[in-house]
This record gives structure tokens, sequence and C-alpha cells, in this order.
């Protein structure tokens, strides 16, 4: 049985750890508020700029604009949201299996595949692996903002229409609740485009000033938007991962507390018993 002595000290140490997870829960719950507030903010707007460019393309072609443009996907490029820091459960293990498991998968049917990767953990671990990582996104979380985020949707949009990529994919965990998340890997690039059924093709809309300006406006626009609305994703699930995770470690200290204080008691109650043993020996011994 271990010691009084190293008992308290693995009390004091699990107590200090508890304190430590519960300030991380809080922190993490205050910051997976404004997060949320944030993400709810902005999806109604992602979803409806789908929605608009579901009309217009459904009267145009492939041709009408190069990100419209679909080729045979030889050449793709993931990019990859994973969080600066850890403690947040399974949440970076997630995305890089997930990456992982697409890349074996669909490596053989391709030519060239790279990485972007947002966020060090991501970085950490394909940094390991033979992986080909393009480029690395370190500041965005730091400060998430459209502009940052527009920044990386403008590179890889560059690179489509330069013919340097055939597709491009997110892999993130979209943010349900602060238990849950789901990892997806979402086509980015070309434009997925879904006709709608409620579109009434017989209106034929007015375009100012053309149709062409409208697309080369709203496109652009659309990717940047879709790759903010993804971050958002990944920080609010981030948080949410996080603040469980907390909990958890929180709930698993009380428990330890209790056994560990049990165990003292026991340990303590049977040196006292130890040496009133020893005094009646001795004392018995004196009368003899």
């Amino acid at each position: 049985m271990p010691s009084l002595k190293a008992i308290r000290r693995r009390l004091t140490t699990v107590k200090s750890t508890q304190q430590i997870t519960r300030a991380m829960k809080l922190v993490a719950a205050a910051k997976l508020r404004r997060s949320q507030e944030r993400l709810l903010a902005m999806r109604p707007y992602a979803y409806r700029i789908q929605d608009i460019i579901a009309s217009l393309a459904a009267r145009e072609d492939e041709s009408a604009h190069p990100l419209l443009a679909r080729r045979d996907p030889k050449r793709v490029l993931l990019l990859v949201l994973t969080s600066d820091r850890g403690l947040c459960g399974a949440f970076n293990s997630s995305i890089n299996k997930a990456t992982d498991r697409w890349i074996r998968e669909n490596e053989a049917a391709l030519d060239a595949l790279g990485l972007a990767v947002v966020g060090k953990k991501g970085r950490d671990y394909f940094a390991r692996r033979k992986v080909n990582v393009r480029r690395l996104y370190m500041d965005v979380l730091t400060n998430v903002s459209l502009e940052r985020c527009a920044r990386i949707g403008e590179e890889v949009t560059a690179e489509y229409v330069d013919n340097q990529l055939d597709a491009v994919y997110m892999v993130y965990n979209e943010f349900k609740s602060a238990i849950q998340q789901r990892v997806k890997v979402e086509q980015l690039l070309p434009v997925p485009v879904e006709k709608l059924e409620t579109e009434d093709s017989h209106e034929e809309p007015i375009f100012e000033p053309t149709r062409a300006a409208v697309l080369d406006s709203i496109l652009p626009l659309h990717i940047n938007v879709q790759v903010y609305r993804a971050v958002l994703e990944s920080v609010a699930s981030e948080m949410g991962a996080r603040m469980t995770a907390m909990d958890s470690a929180t709930n698993n200290a009380k428990e330890l507390l209790a056994r560990l204080t049990l165990q003292y008691n026991r340990a303590r109650q049977a040196s006292i018993t130890k040496e009133l043993m020893e005094i009646v020996s001795g004392a018995e011994a004196l009368k003899g």
C-alpha cells in the first residue's frame, strides 16, 4: 500500500488538475456560446447563396463560368480544418483519420493530391506522414474573420481557374451540438450545383448589368463564404468537444478524489491501529 505521504501528494495533484479542467470547461463554454452565435448568424446567408447559385446555374451550362467547369478529377486539393490546441477529445483525430481514409480510397485514381492544412494539430499530424502538404494556414484560427478565410478561397480559386487543380474538397467537423460533431468531406470546387425542382423554367430572370458580371461576382463570393462557414463550424465544434472533454475530465477527477480519500483514510486508520498495537505490546512487555 502507498505511504500516507504519497497518497497526500497524489490528492494534491488531482485537486490541482480538477481546478484546471473545471476552468478550461468554463472558458470553452463561454467561447462556444460566442462561436455558436456567429455560426448561426452565418449559416442562413451561406445556405441562401447556394440556392441563388443553383437558381442561376439552372439556366446555364458549365462553360458559363470557369468555377462551374467540371473536369476529370485527377489533381485534387483537400482543405483540412483542424485546431491549434489539443484537449478536445477526438476532434482532431477524427478529422485526421477521415482525411487518411479519403486518401487511401481515392489516391489510386489520382495523378496528384495535395493538402492545405488549417491548424497546428493538422500540421503536426501530416508532417509525420508521406503526404504532400502544399499550404499551411496557421494564422486563421487566432482571429477568425471573413478576410482571412477569403485569402484561402482566393488562392484555391486561382489555382482552379489556372487549371492547376481539377477539384477541391473541404474536410471539417460540422457543428451539431456541444456533444455532437460530424466529420464532413464537402466539395468546394467545382461549385456544386443542384437544379432546384421548384424553379419555374418559364420565368427568365433579368441580369443587371449582365449575366457574366453576376456570375463573376457571386461565384468567388460563394467560395469565400463557404470556407468561412466551414471554419466557423470547425471552431464551434472544437469548443463543444473541449467543453465535453473537460467536463468528463472534471468528473473523472472527482471520482478519483473520492477513491484516493477512502484509500488515505484506510491507510491512516491502519497506521493508527499499528501504533496503538505497538504501544499496547510495549506496555504488556513492561508488565512481564
